[in-house]
């Protein structure tokens, strides 16, 4: 299938969730200058295949083989090609008519594929947590193998670390004291310890500003979400762990902010609308019109700030130690939420015991293992942490 090169030829993997969907949007409204070369999904054949249908990319994958055949049924006379597994996706992020690669899928899945992108020269929109959490080192070593010509070839999507991206680019790095991640808190941000007892997957599904995928929007329950993206703060800006706080603001208006030694403090203020930040992320360093929502502020109400309670969501305490610790223990923290997610969205286990699994898988790891970090050691450790977490879960 022969593509124009007039345009942006960009990838979005995991095409059919949240992110996916969203810059999708974008992709089309500015459609004068990108054209969505490849999409990818797991689970959501039918979805994936309405997406081929309406944008007919190059090329597709899917990284469930069981879905294949159900994908490529359903689109009759689309003229790209269809890949499958784990090894379509390193196709796909590696073929030379891909400019940028969209790296929203969820879990550490997102890992192999990231880092391929970057390998083979291609720009990178973040919105994979996973990738930084669990492999920082690795990621921030190829880059720095490949950084000679002072481009930027990662650029974060997540709307925290695009608005530290946003407010970085006014100051020079002598002049940066620290950074403030904030968090919306969640919808149990008043609730006490004894009334998270009996919250329930529907409750906690319910995000009072976002609209996200499952996963993601327990993370911001549970506060796992704002630990994540420390550690992915101190990989993207190289700032130790003392340098990045987090506040909690339950309007999500300021969606991050610097604090300059001279006491100044930069903000980054927008609607809670994840197209923003993922626009800015493909149009970087230019800034586009959008149709998109905007920010009036005629019509906000007090802008709030507040400590985390790190006792009431000791995930995020735990997001701390791990990152301090560094070494493979960010990925067995990702690993065991991830199934602690899982089993409580299932309805296995109760809010509460999210981090008190999280907190077991970390300390059995830091008990009997110390290995040599590199790419492989971390996907071993991350099915290990998983493996455990799973019998621990079924104990």
């Amino acid at each position: 299938m022969k593509v124009s090169r007039l345009k942006t030829n960009i990838v979005i993997l995991g095409a059919t969730g949240s992110i996916g969907r969203q810059t999708i949007e974008v992709a089309q409204a500015l459609a004068d200058r990108f054209r969505i070369y490849g999409l990818s999904a797991h689970n959501q054949g039918a979805r994936l295949a309405e997406q081929i249908r309406r944008l007919s990319p190059a090329k597709a994958v899917v990284t469930n083989p069981e879905h294949y055949r159900e994908v490529l049924t359903m689109t009759p006379g689309w003229p790209g090609e269809l890949l499958s597994g784990p090894e379509g996706l390193l196709e796909l992020v590696t073929d030379p008519a891909v400019d940028v690669v969209v790296s929203a899928m969820v879990g550490a899945a997102g890992i192999r594929p990231t880092l391929a992108a970057l390998q083979a020269g291609k720009k990178v929109a973040l919105a994979n947590k996973e990738t930084l959490v669990a492999a920082g080192e690795i990621i921030m070593a190829e880059l720095a193998q490949d950084n000679q010509d002072h481009t930027v070839r990662l650029i974060p999507v997540d709307s925290e670390h695009s608005a530290i991206f946003q407010c970085l680019q006014a100051v020079q790095p002598a002049a940066l004291k620290e950074v403030h991640l904030t968090a919306s808190g969640g919808p149990f941000r008043q609730f006490t310890i004894e009334q998270m007892r009996t919250i329930s997957p529907e409750a906690a599904l319910a995000h009072p500003t976002w609209r996200m995928g499952g996963k993601i929007t327990i993370d911001s329950a549970t506060l796992m979400n704002k630990g994540l993206e420390v550690i992915e703060a101190h990989w993207l800006f190289g700032l130790p762990y003392d340098r990045i706080q987090v506040v909690i603001h339950p309007q999500s208006i300021v969606h991050s902010l610097i604090e300059l030694v001279d006491g100044c403090l930069l903000a980054q203020l927008g609607p809670a609308d994840m197209r923003l930040p993922i626009q800015y992320a493909l149009t970087f360093p230019e800034r586009k019109e959008n149709p998109f929502s905007r920010l009036d502020l005629y019509h906000l109400s007090a802008l709030e700030f507040y400590p985390p309670d790190f006792t009431r969501f000791p995930c995020l305490e735990l997001a701390y130690a791990a990152g301090k610790a560094g070494g493979a223990l960010p990925a067995v923290l990702n690993a065991a939420n991830e199934e602690a997610v899982r089993a409580f969205l299932a309805g296995g286990i109760g809010f509460l015991e999210i981090p008190r699994l999280v907190e077991r898988v970390m300390n059995a790891y830091a008990r009997e293992n110390n290995r040599k970090l590199d790419l492989e050691t971390i996907l071993a450790v991350d099915a290990w942490a998983r493996q455990l977490a799973r019998q621990l879960l079924s104990g």
